[in-house]
Parts: C-alpha cells; structure tokens; sequence
C-alpha cells in the first residue's frame, strides 16, 4: 500500500534554500578558483604566515583529501586544507585558507560560541539519531510523552545550528580582515574573496532553517501518537 507523508514538505523551504546556496558556492568557487592573487602565495604559505605572526607555529597544516573539505581540528591542533587548495594561490583557495586560519584564532582566544558548539556537537550527534528512533517508539505505543522527547532531543541540533552561525560568519570577517591587512588580496581581490566566504555563510544559514523546520516536522509527526 502506498503511504504518502506529507510533512516532507515542511523541508521544501529549506531543501530549496541549500541547493540554492550550494550553487552559489559552486559558482563563486569556480570562478575565483580560476583566477590567481596577484601576491603569488599559495593557500598553504598565506595560512602558514597568517598563524606564526599570531603566535601559532604549533598549529600544523596538512593536505586532505576531498574536494572543499577544508577544516581546523581544534582537539589535535590541525588545519586541513583540501588538495585543490592547499598548493593554490587562487583567490577562493587563499579566502579559504583565511577563514580556516580564523578558527585557529577563535580557538587561541577561546572564543565563548566556538567552545559551546565544540560542547554540544556530541549531544546534537545523539540528538540526531536518537530523535527519530523515540518517535517511532512513541508512535507505535501510542506514547506521547516518549515522542516529546525524541522532538526535544532534536532540538540540540538545531543549537547546533545557531551557535555555529556567529563562528563561521566571525571566522570570515577575520580571514578577511587578515587577507587585506597583511596585503595577501587588495582591491577586486577582496571583493572575490568576499564573494566565495558570503557564499560559503548562506550554507550555514540553509542548515540552520533546515533543522528548524525538520523540528517543526518531526512535532507535527510525533502529534500522532497524542491522538491515539
């Protein structure tokens, strides 16, 4: 028998949303990928530079495979720069690299949203997979209380979310305010780099609205078992 759930098109919205701003990543991205800076460091030198005047020469950097899986790891004291970035002296590659490099600053001045979305990424795990096997439960018990909870338990993801808004959206102000002031991008160059991390923050934002409305859903679905 066929069962259609119409919830699913509670995430309509937000599935829009990220497709929308995943192609803004791409395009930006592809474009100022293409064009070298004209200082002629590569993302590897301009990060490498960035964390010793800051007194980070302890932070490592490493190539990492994947394509834009560029990250820092605080626990290990890594920055990670995708291949197709690290030996790049694009004017996306060295954005990236800054931003990254911001991290690493956010981690030094124990940047209060860094440390709490570093405190709720285990309960927002948990959270994420344990929401829908309560509700499940719950709906197949006919227990309201128990499918409240599994609502709840996702309600750290969408934490998640939010606090890690201010850090992504802080991350890049400070790429950018280190790329124009140690002369690493000027002029039109900033404006490209500008445009690859403002692309990059709208993915942020499309996952925040996206756990929302996955809540709004998943309450709507657990209502089920409230009316059994």
């Amino acid at each position: 028998m066929f069962f259609y759930d119409w919830t699913i098109l509670l995430l309509l919205p937000g599935i829009i949303l990220a497709a929308w701003a995943q192609s803004r990543v791409s395009s930006a991205y592809g474009k100022y990928s293409r064009i070298a800076s004209a200082s002629g460091y590569t993302a590897a030198q301009v990060a490498r530079n960035m964390l010793d005047q800051n007194g980070l020469s302890d932070v490592r950097i490493e190539s990492v495979a994947g394509n834009l899986t560029d990250h820092y790891d605080p626990s290990k004291k890594v920055l990670r720069l995708s291949q197709g970035v690290y030996n790049s002296s694009s004017i996306a590659a060295l954005g990236i690299a800054a931003h990254e490099v911001g991290h690493a600053f956010q981690d030094q001045e124990e940047y209060f949203p860094m440390k709490v979305r570093s405190v709720v990424v285990p309960v927002a795990n948990f959270g994420s997979m344990a929401s829908w096997v309560l509700i499940l439960i719950g709906l197949l018990f006919s227990n309201y209380q128990l499918a409240q909870i599994g609502v709840w338990l996702f309600a750290a993801v969408v934490f998640f979310q939010l606090v890690t808004l201010p850090v992504e959206f802080n991350a890049s102000s400070r790429a950018l305010n280190s790329l124009e002031g140690g002369g690493y991008l000027s002029g039109a160059e900033m404006t490209g780099a500008k445009k690859v991390l403002s692309a990059a923050a709208l993915t942020y934002v499309a996952a925040l609205i996206t756990a929302i409305l996955q809540m709004l859903r998943l309450a709507v679905i657990a209502g089920g078992a409230n009316r059994d």
